[in-house]
């Protein structure tokens, strides 16, 4: 490795977790076209790709949706409307001040982060605990007002907002750590807890959360769980199906299910906890967690490389799971177009390797108990990597700055991906050795319209596949869509790796899960919450879910 720094031979010696250096936590989405609409909801709405950006010549039964092809998405006429009673009734329960109808606040509300999705919503209910969240629930469902409940609204297929005029409920105020446990390691707290809020407060205590994204400083534990998100510690500590001990969920009829456990091991019965788990909302609103919590290790080291081929990248992922083994925490990979997102879209990013194209990175992370050891195994890795010819360059970050900058490189494409203009977004579990196949046929269909981009979590086979254009065309879509789709089904994946179906996939869940699978869903959801008031139109089909 080169002896410019960062030195390519020394670790890290301090201990680096991401709430310590400082990684960046949200994406600034004020370059973004906002979605003009009536303040009156449509009955129907188009999820149209061809309307022009801009202000003007907005038909307001036309609803933009950039993420997917044209469906059309009719609201439940057995859904009621908003009347006078309704509104006195939630400032009897919440008060006045958490009962919102200002304009700009549900302006916010009702638009996701990327400006994708936008509904129609007159109210904004902000409860305090799980009593008032069953109060509500309970009347909306007895009204048969329609609901759509909300954290940090960070998600990516228009899953926490409204489609047409839903209730939203943003359970924000609950954010109360309730219980820790430092022998066990068990965190017990609100939904609307803020991930990075916790990952500051266990690092206090000398833990870490098993979860880290790059959403953090916006998005809430509660809805973590609801989509059951995956992030960057996914290689090292697994999912929230593994980590969530217990959880309170109010359901549609207002009842509240106590599953708040925080035993390891409980095998009476059904783990109904599961349910809720990734589940969206769309069977019960998550009110409170309990999460297994690993302690904070010493030693952490990171080191950001380069490789010339993808059979390169796979052939080190599998050396790393060997030698690295036990102290392997991420494995992130990036491609070129990508990188130069970054570095041309991020003010103050720089490519840390020399200036010579590559044609992939990658960012390693390791964390371990035992500095000297830690070190002496990942140089050993790196430098058998580097004389076998699977890396081309690499550097290890010397200090909490260098390791940040490396972090801010992955973490920092899906901010450059917006500045760069329109996107669209898939998120999708391959095997590995098919991830970037996907990329480069995609690359080929499209040619020179659109920028292919692929990055992920290589480590967990998870590609986050973007198609960068300069402008929403349904041409460029048609190649896209149903395709991706396809590719992914034939090649036995999954699609929806961490982001959820919510309303942009809902109709194409049967390219990952059979009919029967499917069909179970729905007798799932109509038993839970047999008026569909929770979070309608959204991770099922809605062929399915006809209501009475």
């Amino acid at each position: 490795m080169r002896e410019t720094e960062p030195k390519r031979v020394e670790c890290v010696a301090a201990a680096l977790s991401r709430s310590q250096i400082g990684i960046t936590s949200g994406y600034d989405c004020s370059l973004l076209n906002n979605v003009q609409s009536d303040s009156s909801p449509p009955e129907t709405i188009d999820k149209i790709t061809s309307l022009p950006l801009g202000n003007g010549g907005r038909n307001p039964q036309l609803y933009r949706s950039f993420g997917s092809l044209a469906t059309k998405v009719e609201r439940n006429p057995s859904f009621s409307s908003l009347n006078s009673d309704d509104l006195s009734y939630f400032k009897g329960v919440l008060g006045e001040k958490n009962v919102v109808q200002d304009e700009d606040r549900l302006e916010t509300a009702n638009i996701d982060w990327m400006h994708k999705y936008k509904g129609f919503s007159k109210l904004l209910l902000l409860p305090r605990n799980t009593e008032e969240v069953s109060k509500i629930l309970e009347y909306c469902n007895s009204r048969r007002l329609a609901v759509v409940p909300q954290g940090g609204n960070t998600g990516l297929v228009g899953g926490s907002v409204p489609v047409f005029d839903e209730v939203i409920i943003n359970v924000g105020s609950m954010n109360k750590i309730i219980a820790f446990d430092k022998v066990s390691g068990i965190l017990v707290c609100e939904a609307g807890c803020i991930l990075e809020n916790l990952i500051s407060y266990l690092d206090n205590q000398g833990f870490v959360m098993p979860l880290d994204l790059g959403a953090k400083g916006s998005c809430q534990i509660g809805g973590n769980v609801s989509t059951n998100a995956g992030g960057l510690r996914f290689v090292r500590y697994g999912s929230l199906h593994g980590n969530v001990l217990g959880l309170e969920a109010v359901l549609a009829n207002g009842d509240v299910l106590d599953m708040l456990g925080t035993l390891r091991k409980d095998n009476t019965g059904y783990d109904l906890k599961h349910l809720f788990i990734g589940s969206e909302g769309s069977l019960g609103i998550v009110t409170k967690v309990s999460i297994l919590t690993p302690p904070k290790l010493s030693s952490v080291n990171i080191a950001f490389l380069a490789c010339e081929d993808y059979l390169s990248c796979q052939k080190l992922l599998s050396e790393a799971k060997r030698k690295l083994g036990e102290i392997l925490s991420a494995f992130e990979f990036l491609d070129s177009h990508a990188m130069d997102l970054v570095l041309n879209h991020l003010e103050g990013v720089r490519n840390p390797l020399s200036s010579a194209v590559h044609n992939f990175y990658l960012l390693i992370e390791t964390t371990g108990s035992d500095e000297s050891y830690d070190k002496e195994k990942l140089e050993a890795f790196l430098l058998h990597s580097m004389e076998s010819g699977l890396i081309s360059d690499g550097v290890l970050a010397q200090d909490i700055n260098q390791a940040s900058s490396f972090w801010r490189i992955r973490e920092g494409v899906p901010e450059a991906l917006m500045r760069a203009g329109p996107v669209y977004k898939y998120d999708l579990s391959l095997p590995v050795e098919k991830m970037y196949s996907l990329v480069e046929e995609m690359r080929a269909r499209l040619g020179q319209s659109a920028n292919v981009v692929g990055y992920g979590h290589l480590g967990d086979g998870n590609l986050h596949l973007n198609v960068s254009a300069p402008r929403y065309d349904d041409t460029i879509l048609a190649q896209i869509e149903p395709y991706v789709y396809e590719w992914t089904s034939k090649h036995r994946g999954s699609i929806s790796a961490e982001h959820g179906l919510g309303l942009m996939k809902a109709n194409e869940i049967f390219y990952s899960k059979s009919h029967g699978t499917v069909q179970l869903m729905a007798s799932i959801k109509k038993l839970l919450d047999p008026n569909g008031i929770l979070n309608p139109y959204k991770v099922l089909p809605r062929s399915l879910l006809s209501y009475s």
